[in-house]
């Protein structure tokens, strides 16, 4: 039933935008671009099912059956790929970055995409410790190979939610910033999110589970946060060239 409900919803959505092609731009501004309202529903769509799954502990078995799966590939060179794939999406590494990319926002003046960081980072942040507290799953058992690990709850992965949301933000930057080469962009974006995402799997302190929500759920606030800012971005482009084009 859901699934149907989401067919019909994106099936308006195009049919909306295709009979607003012909109206001005200023028109077009108020609409959200098609692609970023689709990949923002399937993430939610997938996150809501995990969650729901999850809920009623049907996941369980897959997640244990996953988990040593995995566990066979363990190797002394594989622990030390994964601790580093695994301290990329690490709070330490993630607020550092956004240090970083804040300070530059700020030095130069582009007060909007500082703004923009501040509400992803910070917004994506709270969303994940809100779900944590609500679903308070316990953190896999099996094995552990790293050491201070937060006790904190398990769904979503912080890590692969977070990852989605300050890597994929960046990506979007650069993908703008260096459109010849952006599907390279965006491929590597995708590899370093999955690689983080599965390091978390391999190390033994998140269910498969936790970790596809998590990057659902990242999608989703991701694609919310810069369909804004790629509406605003726009919206003050026509305003300035409308502005520059009137008679003085």
């Amino acid at each position: 039933m859901f699934k149907e409900k989401l067919n019909q919803l994106i099936a308006s959505i195009i049919q909306i935008w295709r009979s607003q092609t012909n109206k001005p731009l200023l028109w077009k501004l108020s609409i959200l671009p098609i692609s970023g309202i689709i990949l923002t529903i399937v993430g939610l769509w997938v996150f809501l099912e995990i969650a729901d799954e999850v809920l009623e502990k049907q996941t369980q078995v897959i997640d244990k059956t996953l988990m040593l799966l995995v566990k066979q590939l363990h190797s002394p060179l594989l622990d030390w790929v994964m601790r580093g794939a695994s301290l990329l999406g690490g709070s330490v590494v993630v607020v550092l970055i956004c240090l970083i990319l804040g300070t530059i926002f700020w030095v130069r003046q582009q007060r909007v995409y500082f703004t923009a960081l501040a509400i992803t980072a910070i917004g994506g942040t709270g969303l994940n410790l809100l779900i944590k507290q609500l679903f308070d799953r316990q953190r896999p058992q099996l094995w552990q190979l790293t050491t201070g690990e937060p006790n904190t709850s398990s769904f979503p992965s912080g890590h692969a939610m977070l990852s989605v949301v300050i890597y994929g933000f960046i990506g979007y930057l650069l993908a703008h910033h260096f459109r010849r080469w952006r599907w390279w962009i965006v491929s590597l974006i995708i590899g370093l999110t999955i690689l983080i995402g599965f390091s978390r799997l391999y190390l033994g302190v998140h269910w498969f589970t936790d970790i596809v929500a998590g990057q659902a759920a990242g999608l989703t606030w991701l694609m919310a946060c810069l369909l804004n800012l790629e509406i605003y971005r726009r919206y003050h482009q026509h305003r300035n060239k409308s502005s520059q084009s009137l008679p003085s």
